[in-house]
């Protein structure tokens, strides 16, 4: 540990800002590589708030909002079955 603390300071003071470069790099890469994570598996549709809703919330809806909500039901439920279709063939 001494020798450890000996090389660091051996650096003088211009060496931290290699870390934090470093260090942002890391998390810009992470942020890249998360967004075209998300990208890939349709996390950004705009939509998906209608799901927490079912026809029993019709009188709380206006009725565009209601079709929206349907239709977005309707797509996803749709959707569902070919992701289990194809988890199915694999």
């Amino acid at each position: 540990m001494a020798e450890l603390t000996a090389t660091m300071n051996s650096w003088g003071d211009g060496w931290t800002i290699y870390i934090w470069l470093i260090s942002g790099a890391s998390i810009l890469i992470a942020v890249v590589f998360g967004l075209r994570w998300a990208a890939k598996n349709e996390q950004f549709d705009e939509d998906i708030k209608y799901l927490v809703f079912d026809d029993n919330d019709k009188d709380k809806m206006d009725a565009e909002e209601f079709k929206k909500m349907q239709e977005a039901t309707k797509k996803q439920e749709a959707r569902r079955k070919e992701v289990l279709e194809e988890q199915d063939r694999s």
